[in-house]
């Protein structure tokens, strides 16, 4: 992995593609009122939600040892910032998924990051 590239700039970067990717799945479902988009959304871009998918992901034997590699990174970054709404565990599991998709974008590796987003919307 390339370490010129700080982690948290990673994640930043993954949760915006990762959410772009959920919000595009949720308009196709033909979900139009703005407030039910919000509420759906939250299940799947909430770190209690990424974190639930990453550990079924690790459980499932998903990812490559690289990719293992990456969100471990992420995950065991000392940030200075206190998550708001859950446990530091899993804000920190989130922002190792976020860093992998980060990571993947970077390095142009977008069937992969379909392959992921497969894997949890259709999960």
């Amino acid at each position: 992995m390339n370490r010129d590239i700080n982690v948290l700039a990673l994640a930043y970067l993954g949760d915006s593609i990762y959410e772009v990717h959920i919000r595009k799945y949720l308009i196709q479902k033909r979900i139009c009122n703005v407030n039910e988009l919000q509420k759906e959304a939250i299940t799947y871009v909430s770190a209690k939600g990424q974190a639930s998918f990453l550990n079924k992901m690790i459980n499932d034997n998903f990812f490559t040892e690289e990719e293992i590699n990456v969100i471990h990174r992420g995950r065991n970054h000392k940030s200075h910032k206190s998550p708001k709404n859950t446990d530091i565990r899993t804000y920190k599991e989130a922002t190792g998924f976020e860093t992998l998709i980060g990571y993947l974008y970077i390095n142009d590796k977008k069937d992969r990051i379909n392959d992921i987003m497969n894997y949890i919307l259709e999960g």
